[in-house]
């Protein structure tokens, strides 16, 4: 959802799971498989309806985390004024076509902001300075040029059905981010990876973050030293080259703003650029989500020397957090944002909450720390804590 608009799916009618290296390719090809056997009435024509899948991937090949896609069974959507209903079935290959009308299920009463007491994980705040600290010498050492470094906290979460309050919070909070829910992975993420729309490819790339003034005039003013700042317009550089290249070898054409701009959130300030082109070679959503993943935004610079470097350092399984979450529908078609600004919420109740920071030449390890707090925040606050108080040098 974002700004009131896209799309809800109750129930599960088919899961693919897939692992590892090729867990995008995998599920980009047996999702053609399944669209391959559909058959579809899509009266409405609108980014979202018919044949959808909802999916998350693991941000890492040697992740333990499942990526998924799932197809409901009930899809409502809402887009451009216009809202539908999308009924998706299984039916036996002898069996006619299902008639019997969709019914949807009543509202569910509204219940409180669950309560969830977050502490650190694996990387707690002393490990965290540490780690950026010795990825700031690294790159002195000219081993890379930028890597992204997060760090987790846990909470449990007691109540039953407890999400719902918790992702209303987040949607009224930050209607400007894509607000998803998809297999326990709930957040609102300021930042598209990718969206495929009838040939016609965008992406929003997001790198360097200020935090918000007290007052209008201090507000100005943050935002006018993040868009003069030299390390997050460095940053930022990065991660738009890396998009850059791997998005335009599949687009006749790419535009970039010529510059960036400086991106509103209630909590923080980004530097962004948007990218819109077309495609050149009937790419999927899923096709240029493999290929974009992981930017340089989440990762680093060059990729493979930062991905090693993440997982020496940060010591501990991302999960999904970082990895692409959307939708595609059965022309391939699709949105991805990345997940950020999210938890991870599993069966038995544990909530892990990530954020990270672009660590470069001149990032200073207690204000890397002091960015990530910012960034627990809409996680935090949705769930019912307190925001972080300030760390104390």
């Amino acid at each position: 959802m974002r700004r009131g608009e896209g799309i809800i799916g109750l129930g599960e009618v088919l899961r693919i799971e897939t692992h590892g290296p090729s867990r995008v390719a995998d599920a980009a090809r047996e999702w053609r498989r399944v669209t391959g056997l559909a058959d579809i009435d899509d009266r409405v024509g609108l980014p979202g309806s018919g044949l959808v899948a909802f999916g998350a991937i693991a941000f890492a090949d040697e992740s333990a985390a499942t990526s998924v896609l799932v197809v409901p069974e009930i899809v409502l959507g809402r887009r451009d004024g216009r809202a539908w209903v999308t009924r998706i079935e299984l039916v036996d290959g002898s069996s006619a076509a299902p008639t019997a009308p969709v019914e949807l299920p009543a509202p569910a009463p509204k219940r409180d902001v669950p309560r969830v007491r977050f502490a650190p994980g694996a990387l707690p705040p002393e490990s965290y300075t540490d780690a950026v600290a010795e990825a700031v010498r690294r790159i002195d050492d000219g081993r890379f040029e930028k890597v992204v470094l997060a760090r987790e906290i846990v909470g449990t979460l007691h109540e039953d059905a407890g999400l719902r309050a918790a992702l209303a919070k987040l949607a009224d909070d930050y209607p400007d981010t894509w607000v998803f829910a998809v297999d326990g992975l709930i957040g609102a993420s300021p930042e598209t990876l990718v969206r495929v729309d009838h040939g016609t490819v965008s992406a929003r790339v997001l790198a360097g973050t200020a935090s918000r003034g007290r007052d209008a005039a201090s507000d100005r003013d943050r935002a006018a030293r993040l868009a003069a700042s030299h390390k997050d317009l460095a940053e930022h550089a990065l991660a738009v080259e890396s998009a850059v290249a791997t998005l335009a070898p599949h687009t006749a054409r790419l535009d970039a703003s010529p510059e960036p701009f400086t991106l509103q959130l209630p909590n923080l300030w980004h530097l962004a650029t948007d990218l819109k082109g077309t495609l050149g070679d009937g790419s999927s959503a899923l096709d240029l989500v493999r290929a974009v993943h992981p930017t340089a935004a989440v990762a680093g610079t060059p990729r493979n020397v930062a991905l090693a470097a993440i997982t020496e350092l940060e010591g501990f399984d991302r999960g999904r957090y970082a990895g692409p979450v959307g939708w595609v529908d059965a022309d391939g078609d699709g949105e991805w944002a990345i997940a950020l600004r999210c938890a991870q919420v599993s069966t038995d109740g544990t909530v892990r909450a990530y954020a990270g920071c672009g660590i470069v030449h001149d990032s200073v390890p207690f204000d890397e720390l002091a960015e990530t707090d910012m960034k627990f925040r809409p996680i935090v606050e949705a769930f019912g804590a307190p925001p972080p108080s300030p760390p104390v040098p």
